[in-house]
C-alpha cells in the first residue's frame, strides 16, 4: 500500500476447510486520520482462482500452438544443417588421404555445426531456458564497442547512427545476449531496407507507467533504460506486427531467414526482467524498443582486451570428467589430453563421488550440469568441495532451466556452454586455475 492509500494485492492461500490452494485478489483504499495513520480500509476481496485457471489453460493452448511451429521449423533447419555435416564427414571418411580436401570439407561441417548452435541458442533464449551470466554494464559502452560489427552486418548502403544518452543509467544483463539481440534487430532492419537507408540505435532513461504494462503483471512501474533500434525501411502491416515475436514466423523467402531473430530478442528482454514493443507502419519504417530495468549497482570493471593465451597443463593436473553422454565424454577426454591434462571419468554423480572419496589425485572437477541419477552438476560440486575443499570446479551445459528450476547455476561456478571447442575449454581452465 503506497502513499496514495490504494491497496492492490494478489496472493495464494491454503483454505482451512479442505486444504486447497486458492488465488485471492484484494482491491481497496485506506482512509487516514489527521496524523496520516491508516484507520479504516474499504475494499473488496475476490476469489480469482477460476480466472487464473482459465488464463493458464489459454497460455497452455498458445504454448502448444507455438510448439507446433517450433517442431516444423527446428526439423527443417536442423535437417539442412545435418545434411551438410553428415555429407562432408562421409566424404572425409571415404577419401581421407587428400589433406586439402579434408580440411575444406571439415571447415564446411564446422560452419554448419556453428549455425546449429546459433539456432539452439536462439531457441533457448525464446523459451527463457538459456543460462545467462548477467553483469552490471552501461549499454552505451557495449554499443560503441559493437558499432564496427553492426556496420559490417548491415553493409555499406546503410548508415549506422548511434544516439546515446550520456547520462544513461546502468543495467544488469548478459552482454553477449544483449549484443546478439541488437545484431538480430540490425539484420532485420537491413533486410527491410534493400535499397539502403538509415539504422538508428538510441538510448535514454525512461519510466514505465502502470497503464503501459497493464498486460505484463510480472513487471513493476518505475525506472527503465530504453534501447531502441529504428530503420527507414518498408515497415510492417498490422497482421505482420501481431505475429512479429512468434518463433519461426518470417516474411522472408524460404532459406533467407529462420524466423527466430525477433523471438530471440523477446526472450532475452523477458529473461532480463524487461519489456519489448514494436512500433511500425507500412511504408514508414519500424522501431523496436527494449525496456531494461535500471540497476542500482555500479558498472562492472572492464575485462582485459584481446584473446587469452592457450592454457595447457603445467604440473600434470588431473581432471575428473563427469558426463553421461559417451560421445561427449570421449570428446572432452580427447581435448583435455591434447592440452596435457590427465583425466579420470565418471558417467554420473555417484561414480564421481566414489572417485573423490578415494586416494587418487584430482585437481579439477569438470561436470555436466544435467545428469541422470538424482544429482545434478551443481549438487555434485557442493558435495565434491565438501570432500575436497581445495577442488576447482568447471560445469558444462546446453541449458539448465528445467533441471534446476529457479536456482540455476550459482554465479561463483564457472560455466562452459555446449557446444564448445578445445580452445574454449582451455580458456575456461585458465580462468579457474589462475
Amino acid at each position: 500500500m503506497g502513499g496514495s492509500g490504494r491497496l492492490d494485492l494478489n496472493c495464494r492461500i491454503r483454505r482451512a476447510g479442505d486444504g486447497s490452494i486458492r488465488r485471492i485478489t484484494v482491491r481497496g483504499k485506506a482512509y487516514r486520520d489527521e496524523a496520516d495513520q491508516a484507520r479504516t480500509v474499504a475494499g473488496i476481496v475476490m476469489d480469482t482462482t477460476r480466472q487464473h485457471e482459465a488464463e493458464e489453460r489459454l497460455n497452455q493452448a498458445q504454448k502448444m500452438e507455438a510448439i507446433g511451429q517450433l517442431t516444423g521449423g527446428v526439423a527443417h533447419d536442423f535437417n539442412n544443417l545435418l545434411t551438410v555435416i553428415v555429407g562432408n564427414l562421409d566424404m572425409i571418411v571415404r577419401k581421407p588421404d587428400d589433406a586439402k580436401r579434408v580440411e575444406r570439407l571439415a571447415a564446411s561441417a564446422m560452419t554448419a555445426a556453428k549455425r546449429g548452435a546459433e539456432v539452439t541458442e536462439k531457441l533457448l533464449s525464446f523459451s527463457r531456458r538459456q543460462v545467462l551470466r548477467p553483469e552490471t554494464v552501461n549499454p552505451n559502452r557495449l554499443l560503441k564497442d559493437f558499432r564496427a560489427l553492426l556496420q559490417r552486418a548491415v553493409g555499406e548502403t546503410i548508415e549506422v547512427r548511434l544516439d546515446l544518452d550520456a547520462s544513461l543509467d546502468p543495467v544488469r544483463l548478459d552482454p553477449g545476449q544483449f549484443e546478439s539481440a541488437v545484431l538480430n534487430l540490425a539484420v532485420n532492419a537491413r533486410d527491410a531496407m534493400p535499397g539502403g537507408g538509415t539504422l538508428t540505435v538510441r538510448t535514454c532513461n525512461a519510466h514505465l507507467d502502470a497503464h503501459e504494462i497493464a498486460d505484463r503483471p510480472d513487471l513493476r512501474p518505475g525506472a527503465y533504460v530504453l534501447v531502441s533500434v529504428s530503420d527507414t525501411g518498408h515497415g510492417m502491416d498490422d497482421a505482420t506486427l501481431a505475429r512479429a515475436f512468434e518463433p519461426f514466423f518470417t516474411t522472408k523467402d524460404v532459406g533467407k531467414g529462420t524466423g527466430l531473430g525477433l523471438s530471440q530478442v523477446y526472450g532475452f528482454v523477458r529473461q532480463a526482467g524487461g519489456h519489448a514493443q514494436i512500433k511500425s507502419e507500412a511504408g514508414r519504417g519500424t522501431s523496436i524498443e527494449l525496456y531494461l530495468p535500471r540497476s542500482a549497482e555500479k558498472e562492472a570493471q572492464n575485462q582485459p582486451d584481446g584473446p587469452l593465451p592457450l592454457r595447457r597443463a603445467a604440473s600434470g593436473e588431473v581432471v575428473l570428467v563427469v558426463e553421461d553422454e559417451p560421445a561427449v565424454l570421449e570428446m572432452a577426454v580427447e581435448s583435455l589430453g591434447e592440452l596435457g591434462y590427465r583425466t579420470l571419468t565418471a558417467t554420473q554423480a555417484a561414480q564421481a563421488l566414489e572417485r573423490l572419496r578415494g586416494p587418487e589425485r584430482i585437481d579439477i572437477l569438470f561436470s555436466d550440469v544435467v545428469m541422470p541419477g538424482g544429482m545434478n552438476g551443481v549438487q555434485l560440486s557442493v558435495e565434491a568441495r565438501r570432500l575436497r575443499p581445495g577442488l576447482r570446479v568447471l560445469l558444462a551445459s546446453g541449458y539448465t532451466g528445467t533441471a534446476l528450476g529457479e536456482q540455476g547455476v550459482p554465479a561463483d561456478l564457472p560455466l562452459l556452454s555446449k557446444p564448445y571447442r578445445r580452445d574454449e575449454l582451455a580458456n575456461k581452465l585458465r580462468v579457474i586455475l589462475g
